[in-house]
């Protein structure tokens, strides 16, 4: 184990979803603000190996890294925070944990051994907390434990957490506790009771937070403090309130105003290299707050009443927005209540429209609706995976009369299935991680719109997806006006496409979300928001 790097543990209680990730987030950029290397890891308690195969109504969307892992969405948060790539060790579940023992005593490594929770699946816990520290390129590591202290699944990581402490010692090892302060509405008061039991549940564990941090809605009385302090073991300028925002990109600077940065620092004796550099973060948030234009832009998908689905694609459309000081207006539109007697009144008001990635048929039709009003409206246009595939159906069924055109996962007997399985992908019978997953090469036609976006004719742009368009009618798509202005170098896989005499149509098989950041915000999404203001005012 690397001696020098340090160590955070986030845990939370009370409630789940108090943004654990976003508080992580803030703290790795803050500390990488100072300096610091860091990188952040999150620990889940479910079962499923990843969140692959999980529906986005149950877990929002699923993130993918380069290395082509699908993760949970807070990896997302640390990497739109950070500017870094996070990568498979960066995010485990209970399911990878347990798979990893089973198949290492199915082997015989242990000796006969009797494999039990304590010592065999805590120490993979743990081996798993340090792997990242070990390869000598972090000075900080920071471990957010998913869900609550006190679910049965948690147990083993809590007890991994408290070993942990034994292991590190001291000057290397912290634990912050994320907990809610609930205000009582009927007595006029901020209550600590759910905060002192949920530490309880942690002192019982055998873990004594460090730093407590607050979620409210009310700023603390100092009295408060004082009584979290006493009855928690924490000293009374390590209880953080951590109000609610107008948005995440806030927290850090609220964070840093509340000094969680330099309680940290002090309990972990990191000394600082440098004074905290937030100009760039001071900027973007400058022009997120005033915007000189606005646009409606209408995001079209099945799973919008759980906006989180598309978590990526609103953080894009905010990053992207700012970098030209335009406020986009989301607007969330489900599929499945799109028709081609209601589709006018649904999308009359928008400046552009994006077709969203998903799978399945529900809301497919109301997909290709979206795209043939997109189009014949010269409505600026952006279709992610599912949205490319569907700009190729509807081009094919609408200007090639090819009335059967489909995708095969659709219709599997299709007469024309523009849009197919690859080879490599018919004989699967496993859901989890079989598609094209990760980061792949994409060359782009010069003087094409994705062309003039990126600047430059090579781009990586990570995937997720098990169907492809289908090359053979590559060429009488592109005599009849829809071109391949982007193709994968080794394979020929068509990844981009684009529509000529229109003001901005381009599909893309690929996830250009999962790369944009607050410092480098994706240049597609800066495009489209471009063309959709350019568009308004003609």
């Amino acid at each position: 184990m690397a001696s020098s790097t340090k160590y955070i543990f986030i845990t939370g209680g009370v409630t789940s979803s108090l943004g654990k990730g976003i508080i992580a987030a803030s703290l790795g950029k803050l500390l990488q603000a100072r300096g610091f290397k860091v990188t952040i890891q999150k620990f889940d308690p479910y079962l499923n190996i990843d969140p692959g195969t999980l529906n986005p109504y149950e877990h929002g969307e699923c993130y993918v890294t380069d290395d082509g892992a699908e993760t949970d969405l807070d990896l997302g948060h640390y990497e739109r925070f950070l500017n870094i790539t996070t990568s498979q060790d960066n995010n485990i579940t209970t399911g990878r944990i347990y798979n990893n023992v089973i198949t290492r005593e199915r082997k015989g490594e242990f000796l006969g051994k009797t494999v039990q929770v304590i010592p065999h699946i805590t120490d993979e816990i743990k081996s798993n907390f340090y792997k990242l520290g070990e390869e000598g390129k972090y000075d900080v590591v920071i471990t957010e434990i998913g869900g609550c202290v006190g679910d049965i699944e948690s147990l083993p990581f809590i007890e991994a957490v408290r070993q942990a402490k034994w292991d590190l010692g001291p000057n290397r090892f912290l634990v912050i506790h994320l907990t809610l302060i609930p205000y009582l509405k009927a007595a006029k008061e901020l209550k600590t009771k759910p905060t002192q039991h949920s530490v309880k549940q942690l002192l019982e564990a055998g873990i004594q937070p460090d730093i407590l941090v607050c979620r409210t809605e009310y700023h603390l009385p100092s009295d408060v403090k004082k009584k979290l302090a006493l009855f928690c073991n924490v000293q009374l300028n390590n209880v953080i309130e951590a109000m609610d925002a107008d948005s995440i990109y806030d927290v850090p600077l609220l964070m840093k105003k509340e000094k969680l940065d330099e309680r940290v620092m002090t309990k972990l004796k990191l000394t600082s290299k440098e004074n905290t550099d937030l100009e760039n973060w001071k900027d973007f948030l400058g022009k997120l707050k005033n915007p000189t234009q606005e646009v409606k832009i209408g995001l079209v998908g099945k799973y919008v009443s759980l906006p989180d689905s598309y978590k990526s694609i609103i953080e894009s459309f905010t990053h992207a927005g700012a970098s030209i000081e335009c406020e986009v207006d989301l607007r969330l539109i489900s599929s499945e209540e799109i028709n081609a007697d209601n589709i006018a009144s649904k999308l009359k008001d928008l400046d552009g429209i994006l077709v969203a990635p998903g799978f399945g048929e529900r809301g497919f039709e109301g997909k290709i609706e979206t795209v043939k009003y997109a189009r014949e409206n010269n409505i600026p246009f952006l279709g992610i995976c599912l949205g490319m595939q569907v700009a190729v159906i509807e081009y094919a069924r609408n200007v090639l009369h090819l009335n059967d055109a489909n995708s095969t996962e659709m219709d599997s007997e299709t007469k024309n299935p523009v849009i197919g399985l690859m080879e490599d992908q018919k004989n699967i019978d496993q859901m989890g991680g079989t598609m094209r997953l990760g980061s792949y090469a994409c060359e782009l036609k010069k003087g094409s719109k994705s062309f003039q976006a990126y600047g430059k004719s090579k781009i990586q742009e990570r995937h997720r997806h098990r169907y492809e368009f289908n090359n053979k009618y590559l060429e009488v798509l592109e005599e009849n006006g829809m071109i391949a202005t982007g193709k994968n170098p080794e394979t020929g896989l068509v990844e981009i496409v684009e529509i000529k005499n229109h003001p901005w149509f381009v599909g893309v098989q690929f996830h250009p979300e999962y790369k944009s950041t607050v410092l480098t915000p994706q240049p597609l999404f800066v495009k489209f928001i471009q063309a959709a203001v350019d568009n308004k005012i003609k």
